[in-house]
């Protein structure tokens, strides 16, 4: 499915369509409605930059306990822990 955003919205917000792009994938990562790497692939921004993006805006990334357990295994089983 696309989405037609018309020009003169896009003026009015007076935003790149890029910008807007990110802040609308920043909007969905922030209401958990997508994931940091959905909104990354679909921005084309490297993990280091949407990290500055969502800290520029005083926002952190979601990581809750079962991202740290996830963490903890990967770790393991790389002899890393």
């Amino acid at each position: 499915m696309s989405v037609l955003i018309p020009d003169d919205i896009l003026r009015a917000t007076k935003m790149t369509e890029d910008e807007l792009k990110l802040e609308i994938a920043i909007m969905l990562y922030k209401q958990e409605k997508i994931s940091s790497g959905k909104a990354r692939a679909w921005t084309g921004l490297t993990v280091i930059e949407f990290q500055h993006e969502l800290a520029k805006r005083g926002l952190c990334i979601n990581y809750d306990v079962q991202d740290f357990q996830s963490g903890v295994r990967t770790l393991r089983s790389m002899g890393l822990l």
